[in-house]
């Protein structure tokens, strides 16, 4: 064996100290440690919070689960046709979603966008050119839609240049249809307030060769409506990939006839001489909303259904112990079609509003975002929460309810 001092004159010798640690040569057992991941909400002084309130824009939207994250961070580690990531991909979201062909867009607003341009225009560049300058190019001009169907995001329809001609009957739609008839548009999340339901708004359009489209923007779960509408004869459906599926959240899917998504495409990048050069949708959120689709339809729903059930029922019977505290818990029927919890008090036992206890979840540690918002109630949704911020948000709203008491 060496001395110690024979070791130490040897080490001496070595050359390329800077590959050394301690006086030792480097190992892979001995890699320098990685610099810590910028924690960049906190660098810049970003509220995150809890989200019991849902798959709401302003709050943006919902997590990405890790499968879709490594498919964006792969993505973004090669180069690729634009066109030919969006002809792949749309093969396979079609194939899942039982249409003709698909496309992956910057949203369901600019699926709608782009499917009505895509009718108005077909495969003709110089129409496509012209939009949304109508007068003069012999393209149609008017969509026709429900009364309680025209909310504010039917601006994704007008912005081709085309007007919204609003209806309520089946005979209403007889005497709207002329000539100019473009497209008859149908709002999922609002169909229990018409009184044309999904099926008799497609024949419609079928007896009249009008295309018919429908916006289900939130409007999954449940996970069969991503095929039912295709199945049912839509022309086109536009869905939004950044709520329930928790894809990226500026992208969403275009789907139906595959004349109307090849025409929709002359209107998306990479081509510049359209109204929807702006709606760009990248190669990592191509793959992002793939990825996200598929883990979507192959989750075990129902395990899924009794997590949301379990979570809504600590949260009730947490806070269901004060004093003056009344809890209903329902299902949305058409968009958002979650456990809910509408938790509302007594005013003359409980001494706080419903804004003032939104705003101190909002401002307790952790933040905590809540719906509603009423004189005296708030609401509560869990299916964005993770695991175990049920238990944390319970808490927190036994604890801001009780100390309001009289």
């Amino acid at each position: 064996m060496l001395s110690r001092r024979k070791l130490i004159k040897r080490l001496s010798s070595v050359p390329l100290l800077g590959g050394l640690i301690g006086g030792l040569p480097l190992t892979a057992d001995a890699a320098p440690l990685a610099a810590p991941k910028r924690d960049l909400f906190k660098e810049l002084g970003i509220r995150t919070f809890i989200n019991a309130a849902g798959t709401l824009t302003y709050m943006t939207g919902s997590l990405m689960h890790d499968e879709v994250l490594d498919a964006i961070n792969g993505g973004a580690k090669e180069f690729c046709l634009l066109d030919e990531i969006q002809d792949k991909v749309g093969e396979k979201i079609a194939q899942l979603v039982h249409s003709e062909a698909a496309v992956v867009t910057s949203g369901a607003f600019a699926g709608m966008t782009l499917g009505l341009a895509g009718i108005l225009t077909g495969m003709d560049q110089k129409k496509v050119e012209k939009l949304p300058h109508l007068d003069g190019t012999g393209m149609k001009t008017e969509v026709i839609c429900q009364k309680a169907h025209d909310i504010v995001y039917n601006h994704a329809l007008t912005n081709t240049g085309c007007k919204i001609v609003v209806v309520e009957t089946a005979e209403d739609v007889e005497r709207a249809i002329n000539e100019k008839t473009a497209l008859m548009h149908f709002l999922h999340i609002e169909a229990d307030k018409g009184k044309i339901m999904h099926e008799e708004w497609v024949a419609l359009g079928k007896k009249h060769n009008i295309p018919t489209s429908i916006d289900i923007a939130a409007d999954v779960p449940p996970v069969e409506n991503l095929w039912r509408f295709n199945d049912m004869g839509f022309s086109f459906v536009v869905i939004s990939g950044g709520k329930a599926m928790r894809g990226p959240q500026s992208a969403g899917i275009l789907m139906g006839k595959k004349d109307i998504i090849s025409a929709a495409r002359l209107h998306m990048p990479p081509r510049g001489f359209n109204i929807g050069r702006g709606m760009k949708v990248n190669k990592e959120e191509i793959l992002g909303m793939y990825v996200a689709l598929e883990k979507f339809i192959n989750e075990d729903h129902d395990k899924v259904w009794k997590t949301w059930e379990e979570n809504t029922a600590y949260i009730e019977n947490t806070v269901k112990a004060v004093p003056g505290v009344q809890i209903d818990v329902h299902v949305p029927p058409l968009g958002n079609h979650t456990p809910t919890l509408r938790i509302s008090w007594d005013p003359a036992k409980l001494r706080i509003t419903g804004k003032e206890l939104q705003e101190s979840l909002r401002k307790g540690d952790p933040s905590i975002e809540v719906g509603g918002g009423g004189p005296s109630n708030i609401g509560v949704t869990v299916w964005m929460m993770k695991p175990g911020q049920e238990k944390i948000v319970a808490r927190r709203i036994k604890e801001e309810l009780s100390k309001a008491a009289v």
